[in-house]
């Protein structure tokens, strides 16, 4: 059984409300009716695309034989889901068909996800180094025990699989990780780093302190409120120096990974008085009944995980010296992801 990562960054939450995964490359048509395998694919893309280089074929038709002949009913799929950027696994169920009435992504298989959602804190760095490919479909294979940890154990909760696959990477750790430091998987490393230094390293409480540096790094005056006395109210925001003038922005932070539910942001909502702004954030994603809730709710704004980062990320350097200690960074020049090798 093998396990293939796929990258999508087209398609989003059709991909698990339909079961499937997909590739691009829509106008070379079904793939089933170009014939002599690989060096047929590279036929094809070359008239397709005259004035790319072979190089460039070469990889597109590696990943399209891959995608229609390489991989089988059975065979896992590791899918980074962009948008929240959680993981999502499932199984293979069938073959590659070609989907004629699709607007986009033509090139498909069918998908029956085991697990979706998963946060990345759940896995390994160097795992999730292997599946930070540039390719959009690639074979995983130095850290398979990590993925079939997670997909053997639908059961158990976020602690309890956090716990089995911690010893599955201890199990399959090697000294030999060597892959291409390209731009992309180089801002991901940091994006993980940075939300697994908030997970592993903060108390909730100190959650709460950062969540207010932050406002206040970004142009908010913030105090945290008492704690476990706060009725759901961990931070309260505002603009003017006092926090007399409207509009109060209410925050109820959540230091988890895992997924907040309609529940918890109604329970925020309830606190919102006339004039009054809400914010919830987690280190987590949300339900889509949460994400909904916000959708039709003025003056609420649900904060992911990936949001804290990105905020982190783009206002480093206004955050207290205590603070950045926690989360060392620093700015470099990296190869580009369309460089030629």
């Amino acid at each position: 059984m093998n396990i293939w990562g796929v990258h999508n960054n087209t398609l989003t939450t059709e991909l698990v409300d339909e079961g499937f995964i997909s590739l691009g490359w829509d106008d070379l048509g079904d793939l089933r009716s170009i014939s002599a395998g690989r060096e047929g694919l590279k036929n094809a893309l070359a008239e397709a695309e005259p004035d790319a280089k072979p190089r460039s074929i070469a990889g597109q038709a590696g990943v399209l034989t891959r995608f229609r002949d390489e991989m089988r009913p059975g065979d896992v799929v590791v899918a980074p889901y962009k948008p929240d950027s959680t993981i999502n696994l499932g199984l293979v169920v069938s073959d590659y068909y070609f989907e004629p009435t699709a607007e986009t992504h033509k090139h498909r298989r069918k998908v029956e996800w085991k697990r979706v959602g998963l946060p990345r804190t759940l896995f390994s760095q160097p795992a999730l180094y292997e599946i930070g490919s540039v390719l959009a479909v690639f074979r995983v294979r130095r850290h398979r025990d990590e993925f079939f940890a997670a997909l053997d154990s639908p059961e158990e909760s976020l602690d309890e699989l956090a716990k089995t696959i911690d010893l599955a990477a201890d199990e399959s750790a090697t000294d030999d990780e060597v892959d291409q430091p390209r731009a992309s998987r180089i801002e991901r490393h940091t994006r993980d780093f940075v939300l697994e230094t908030l997970h592993r390293k903060l108390s909730h409480q100190d959650f709460e302190e950062f969540t207010a540096a932050l406002l206040r790094a970004v142009g908010y005056q913030a105090r945290v409120t008492q704690y476990s006395q706060d009725g759901g109210v961990d931070v309260i925001a505002h603009r003017d120096p006092l926090g007399v003038e409207p509009p109060q922005i209410k925050v109820q932070c959540k230091h988890r990974t895992g997924t907040v539910g309609a529940p918890d942001v109604q329970q925020l909502i309830g606190t919102q008085g006339p004039g009054e702004l809400s914010l919830f954030v987690t280190l987590g994603s949300y339900s889509r009944d949460a994400l909904a809730i916000e959708r039709q709710r003025p003056g609420l704004r649900l904060l992911s995980g990936e949001d804290v980062v990105t905020m982190v990320l783009e206002n480093y350097s206004e955050l207290p010296e205590a603070w950045r200690s926690i989360i060392p960074l620093t700015r470099v020049l990296v190869v580009a992801d369309i460089a030629e090798g």
